[in-house]
C-alpha cells in the first residue's frame, strides 16, 4: 500500500491547510496516510549536538517511509510559516536526506483572496535543496478558505475538490 505523508504549515487547531491536507488524502484515494505533527523545538546546533529531539527523529522518519508527500501551507506575511521552515531546517541535517526523490505536491489554503499563491512559490524555494521531484500542476490555492469548507472539515464546494483530486491524481502518478 502507498504511504502517503501530509503535512499542514498551520498548528492551529481549526487549520484550513490541516484541513486540505486531510481532504487531499481523503481524494489521493487508496493509501496508508499519517498526518506530521510541527509541534517541534526550534532548530538550534547546540540543542541538536545533545540528540536530535524525539519529535524531530519522529517527521524524518516519517518522511523517510512516505511513498509522497503532500504539504499545505498557509500564507503569513506573504510566505511560508516559521513552523514549516523550522521542520524543514531540522529535516537537512539528516544525512542522507530522507526527502531526496520523493515527489511532493504542494497546496495552499488562505482566508485571504490569492490563496497563497506567493508562500506556494517560496515554499517551492526552499525545497530546492531537499532533492524532492515537485508535482507543479495543477496548482491549488484555497482563497477565502472559510467558505470553502463545511462543518465537518469537508471542501464543500465542488470545484475547488475537482482541482484537489487531479493534483493528487498527478501526485500518485509521480511515485511511478
Amino acid at each position: 500500500m502507498v504511504k502517503l505523508l501530509g503535512i499542514s504549515g498551520s498548528l492551529r487547531r481549526e487549520s484550513f491547510n490541516t484541513k486540505l491536507v486531510r481532504e487531499a488524502a481523503r481524494a489521493f484515494g487508496e493509501a496508508e496516510f499519517a498526518l506530521a505533527d510541527l509541534n517541534l523545538p526550534l532548530f538550534n546546533e547546540d540543542v541538536e549536538a545533545e540528540g536530535v529531539p524525539a519529535p524531530v527523529t519522529v517527521l524524518m522518519d516519517q518522511i523517510a517511509a512516505a511513498d509522497a508527500i503532500v504539504l499545505c501551507t498557509p500564507e503569513y506575511n506573504k510566505a511560508p510559516p516559521g513552523v514549516l521552515k523550522n521542520a524543514l531546517d531540522w529535516v537537512s541535517r539528516r544525512k542522507p536526506m530522507p526527502t531526496m526523490g520523493k515527489p511532493v505536491a504542494v497546496l495552499s489554503a488562505t482566508a485571504g483572496l490569492a490563496g497563497g499563491e506567493r508562500s506556494t512559490a517560496a515554499l517551492y524555494l526552499m525545497l530546492v535543496p531537499f532533492g524532492v521531484k515537485m508535482v507543479f500542476q495543477p496548482e491549488v490555492f484555497v482563497g477565502r478558505a472559510g467558505t470553502k469548507f463545511g462543518e465537518d472539515g469537508r471542501l464543500s464546494d465542488e470545484a475547488t475538490f475537482g482541482f484537489v483530486e487531479k493534483k493528487m491524481a498527478a501526485l500518485r502518478e509521480a511515485i511511478g
